[in-house]
């Protein structure tokens, strides 16, 4: 298997766990959430940038980009419905100083 290419981020999250109100985390499943998939939803979702130009911004191919954000899409997806915590964490990612 091929090594991963970097995938540059803009920034860390503030935040490295979400839950719902309902529960204490100790009793809560968790999905993990890896800083490029957290990045890929900043950068489509909130961004609102087209997948070739949130790529970029990425320094990874539109396919890699395509595949990170459709895996973070089913993770967030899971914990909302299914009453799960989502934890940020992992991933092999740089923080860029600027964003290009």
């Amino acid at each position: 298997m091929r090594p991963k290419k970097t995938r540059w981020i803009k920034c860390a999250p503030g935040e490295r766990c979400f839950k719902p109100l309902c529960k204490p985390l100790s009793k809560l499943k968790a999905v993990s959430l890896t800083l490029d998939e957290f990045e890929a939803v900043r950068l489509a979702c909130l961004e609102g940038l087209k997948q070739v130009d949130a790529a970029k911004k990425m320094k990874i191919s539109r396919p890699t980009f395509s595949r990170i954000v459709k895996n973070a899409h089913m993770k967030i997806a899971d914990a909302l419905v299914n009453i799960k915590a989502i934890r940020i964490e992992g991933g092999c990612c740089k923080i860029s100083g600027r964003s290009k």
